[in-house]
């Protein structure tokens, strides 16, 4: 008979109740129903075992799980996809999946892997790269930032599943105040002087974790440099930062960390604790995903949050480093990666092509609030309700610059991060140079982190 198993979790932040059933527990019992119809229809004797496909997923409201299910009744009895959560840190869900898959664990299907990994993962062959033909049904109508993350020696070893990019969001009130437009591209500077004559702070990430790195990558890129110079060539790889680019992103953060608009916290700040600053009293300016809008309404609905506030939410382009350069808006989101290893990758790979669909990519954003990776979704109507700010969404995940595409990126960006923190201690002749030294140490085993 066919057996099934349901990989159990607590509700995490965002979960909601439908009628009786949460999203999690509908995909469950909809797994669960076609699990016994096949079982029945095999005869639960000697018939063979429906194949599962074991789709290993990042910490969400249900939405993955959803699919699972959907894609499951799409395959019409081929297979069942079956879901397990990884930890809640990006980092946690790469040192799991690491130890199983440098151990060949041929159990793992499908994973749900955060873009900065992809050349990791790819470089030690943990990945089943796409042929050609496969590749081109997963890039048509996808976003450009999102492709390029999913590839790897000009091979795409994963698909773009969700992506995303942050924004400026401003308080209207204190950007009328300030007489700052935010209908035409504004720089960093111009946000750190609007904050500090209205006596109000500019929110962002500077904790010393990935979300700092995200920070200084884009305001990198947005100067019109890199981290690395050449990510591929791996150990013998050569940083960039001790460039013109480099000094101006460290300029930025030294200008905003020893000004009147730093948050007293910055130096302990990450996405959360900015979102929280930002929506009180002294909040005017903020750099963060789109999350935060819908937390704003969750937060009004619930009676923690005055409607007041979120009436007063406005959003704009990712500022500009320099007036004359266009910036390079952080990219995150996730892809799919085919492992390696498996032993069903014709079967992983049409429930790729299922998960990653742009009618999927529209049901996740419109369900989890996560935003898609491909670009006709965004003009989907419901879409367009949840998301009033979709088509800037678009727009910055297609323009956004990808942190450093090496199978190195955790020693990278634990030296860049390192040497960058705390924010007021940043010099921008000097912490560059530094950053690029500690970065070749690091990379060639001179200096342990």
């Amino acid at each position: 008979m066919v057996s099934f198993r349901t990989v159990e979790r607590p509700l995490v932040a965002g979960e909601y109740l439908d009628g009786s059933m949460t999203r999690r527990a509908r995909a469950s019992a909809a797994l669960l129903v076609f699990a016994l119809v096949a079982a029945a229809l095999s005869g639960c004797g000697g018939g063979p075992a429906l194949l599962t496909l074991n789709w290993y997923i990042n910490p969400d409201n249900g939405g993955q799980a959803e699919l699972a299910a959907k894609c499951t009744a799409a395959a019409g009895g081929r297979y069942r996809l079956e879901t397990s959560v990884l930890p809640n840190e990006a980092t946690g869900q790469r040192e799991q999946l690491v130890r199983r898959l440098a151990a060949e664990d041929d159990s793992i299907d499908l994973m749900s892997l955060d873009p900065p990994f992809v050349a990791e993962f790819a470089a030690a062959g943990f990945l089943r790269p796409f042929a050609d033909s496969e590749a081109a049904a997963l890039t048509d109508g996808v976003l450009e930032g999102p492709v390029e993350s999913a590839r790897w020696e000009g091979k795409l070893v994963s698909a773009p599943f969700w992506a995303n990019s942050q924004l400026l969001w401003y308080r209207k009130s204190v950007a009328v105040e300030a007489r700052l437009d935010l209908g035409t591209p504004v720089t960093w500077e111009q946000i750190i002087g609007a904050a500090e004559r209205t006596a109000t702070t500019v929110e962002v990430q500077g904790r010393r974790y990935e979300g700092y790195m995200v920070w200084i990558n884009a305001l990198v890129a947005s100067a019109g440099g890199s981290i690395l110079a050449d990510p591929e060539a791996g150990k013998d790889a050569r940083p960039a930062l001790d460039s013109d680019a480099g000094r101006r992103a460290a300029a930025v953060i030294n200008r905003l960390a020893r000004s009147a608009a730093a948050d007293p916290g910055l130096s302990s700040a990450d996405e959360e604790a900015a979102r929280a600053a930002f929506q009180r009293e002294r909040g005017g300016f903020m750099a963060n995903w789109p999350y935060i809008y819908g937390a704003a309404q969750e937060a009004v609905a619930d009676g923690s949050l005055d409607q007041a506030v979120l009436d007063d939410i406005g959003w704009a382009r990712y500022p500009r480093v320099t007036p004359d350069q266009a910036s390079r808006p952080p990219l995150g989101g996730i892809n799919l990666a085919v492992s390696g290893f498996s032993r069903h990758p014709g079967e992983a790979v049409e429930a790729v092509r299922c998960i990653t669909s742009a009618q999927s990519q529209q049901e996740y954003m419109v369900g989890a609030k996560n935003p898609a990776a491909r670009a006709s979704v965004y003009d989907d109507p419901e879409v367009r309700r949840i998301f009033p700010m979709a088509d800037l969404i678009r727009e910055s995940i297609n323009d956004s610059a990808p942190r450093p595409r090496t199978p190195y990126y955790t020693d990278v960006s634990s030296a860049v991060v390192r040497t960058f923190h705390p924010p007021s201690g940043v010099r921008p002749q000097q912490t560059p140079v530094e950053a690029a030294k500690l970065i070749v140490d690091v990379l060639h085993d001179r200096v342990l982190l």
